[in-house]
């Protein structure tokens, strides 16, 4: 019998993450506890997870998650540039959108303050289409992390939807990024993403989709990198 991927929002974030964002509770406080979130689930033990998958330069892990019904991934590998360069690329701002290939459209909803916001996105399709097209609304937040950085997110609630796309949605999310040990030029990327795509979508391609998703994005980064 095939295994469908259940939507379920019974988790300690529910109440801040399901706010409006015309109701976000203290920014500082909110920050603060989901980067606390993300420096939790940096600290899990190594034999707390399962290989999901591995290529020569990135690996994927996967444990179920404590937020919904499905898994917190986490995926690691070294990246050729300086920490600042490489998180400007991810976190939201202009250079996204050049390099992701699975992101199709990001807007700035809200700015904070230079290193927070709440921004919308939309993906592309996945798996020949069978996971449709998926929005999300995040706050998302950069934050110095030991000698590198860390730029995690959350999705919140928004009332304006748009027909044409499945509203996702991502429980804590982040990326750490730090040098590398007596290499300034090379920095260690570790990602953790637990994304709740909603829709009756088989299991077995949610695992799919993340892991390759994953592994992609290592190396469309890492190209983009290498023009900038």
């Amino acid at each position: 019998m095939q295994k469908y991927y259940s939507t379920s929002h019974s988790s300690k974030w529910q109440a801040l993450g399901r706010k409006k964002m015309e109701h976000l509770p203290d920014v500082a406080s909110f920050s603060t506890k989901l980067k606390n979130t993300l420096i939790l689930y940096h600290n899990i033990e190594d034999d707390k997870w399962r290989v999901a998958k591995k290529t020569k330069d990135v690996t994927v892990w996967r444990k179920p998650s404590e937020e919904f019904n499905g898994y917190l991934y986490k995926a690691q590998g070294v990246v050729d540039d300086d920490v600042n360069t490489i998180i400007d690329h991810i976190r939201p701002g202009p250079f996204r959108l050049d390099w992701d290939r699975l992101m199709t459209s990001l807007d700035i909803l809200k700015q904070f303050e230079e290193n927070c916001c709440v921004m919308r996105y939309t993906t592309a399709g996945q798996l020949w289409d069978i996971i449709s097209p998926r929005e999300f609304v995040d706050f998302s937040y950069t934050v110095a992390y030991k000698e590198g950085l860390l730029s995690c997110g959350i999705s919140l609630d928004w009332s304006e939807k748009r027909p044409e796309f499945v509203r996702g949605f991502n429980h804590p999310c982040g990326w750490f990024c730090v040098p590398l040990k007596d290499s300034p030029n090379q920095s260690v990327l570790t990602g953790y993403i637990q994304t709740d795509l909603r829709g009756m979508i088989p299991q077995s391609a949610v695992d799919t989709a993340m892991a390759s998703t994953l592994t992609n994005f290592y190396g469309d980064l890492r190209k983009a990198l290498q023009k900038a």
